[in-house]
């Protein structure tokens, strides 16, 4: 059996984002979705949600390219002048691992945005984070601690086989994918050690915002064994705050809702659901 996960990062951004989310789980295979509690659009994310009971929903832990939960005074380390978090990911990330004043702002940011979750009355289906900063290692103590704590059933991991994206499309091997793996692996391990479940393969970091219809069938029916997870970036348009000039939103979202996907997973013997739908045993 091949079982699947099929994520919408981005929860809450936007309106557009929302639509898509909804039509995706309505009309098409998005079995989840990762929200961003302090989103503009969250707490509409949040009324959808409540009405799709069986979307899974989980945290998506900004760190970068966002506004904090907690006050800007409070976290006067991870934010600008304006208040957002800091884009210098390199710069941001060497602050957090050697000031201890900055540890203990990242600590309080990633406490209350678990705990912004948890008001939400959702079940807390899994966590992952902006821009995959959780395999920064202080980032990763930090979340896979709350993450225990608050009961998350699942964690994105980035490990993406090269193997499989080549049998679909002709590509050399990414070199980010070789500089990562090794802090993805061992993640995955603290992950599991911490009885919180972690796919044995994700799909989405080379084709990030370009997942395609085309793309997808081939990922279906190359679909390796054991827990995958699919993440995308689906929207009913590419114009809101935040949005990535060349992420093709309508084509993610084209791609959930292809009338070939359940033919797909239907031949493939696929069980598609959430994090929370397969328990580890």
């Amino acid at each position: 059996m091949r079982r699947l996960i099929v994520t919408a990062d981005d929860f809450g951004a936007a309106e557009a984002v929302n639509d898509a989310v909804e039509h995706a789980h309505r009309n098409g295979i998005l079995t989840a979705a990762s929200l961003m509690v302090s989103g503009t659009h969250a707490a509409d994310a949040l009324r959808r949600a409540r009405g799709m009971p069986n979307l899974r929903v989980g945290l998506h832990l900004v760190l970068v390219e966002g506004r904090p939960v907690l006050p800007a005074d409070k976290v006067p380390d991870l934010v600008n002048e304006r208040g957002f978090f800091r884009t210098d990911m390199a710069r941001a990330g060497a602050a957090m691992f050697f000031l201890p004043k900055v540890r203990r702002q990242l600590e309080a940011e990633v406490e209350a945005q678990f705990a912004a979750f948890e008001a939400t009355g959702l079940p807390l289906d899994h966590v992952n984070a902006h821009k995959h900063f959780h395999l920064h290692p202080t980032i990763a103590d930090v979340m896979v601690k709350f993450a225990r704590r608050h009961g998350a059933k699942g964690a994105r991991v980035p490990l993406e086989p090269q193997k499989v994206l080549r049998a679909i499309e002709k590509t050399g091997v990414s070199g980010t994918v070789a500089l990562t793996q090794p802090f993805a692996r061992a993640l995955r391990s603290r992950f599991r050690r911490a009885g919180i479940a972690a796919p044995d393969q994700v799909f989405g970091l080379a084709w990030s915002g370009a997942m395609r219809a085309g793309r997808l069938v081939g990922l279906l029916s190359n679909l390796p064994k054991g827990l995958t997870e699919i993440y995308m970036h689906p929207a009913t348009g590419g114009t809101f705050p935040g949005a990535v000039p060349d992420y093709e939103y309508r084509a993610e979202l084209a791609a959930l809702i292809d009338p070939r996907m359940p033919g797909l997973i239907a031949s493939g013997d696929i069980r598609l659901g959430g994090f929370s739908d397969f328990p580890i045993h």
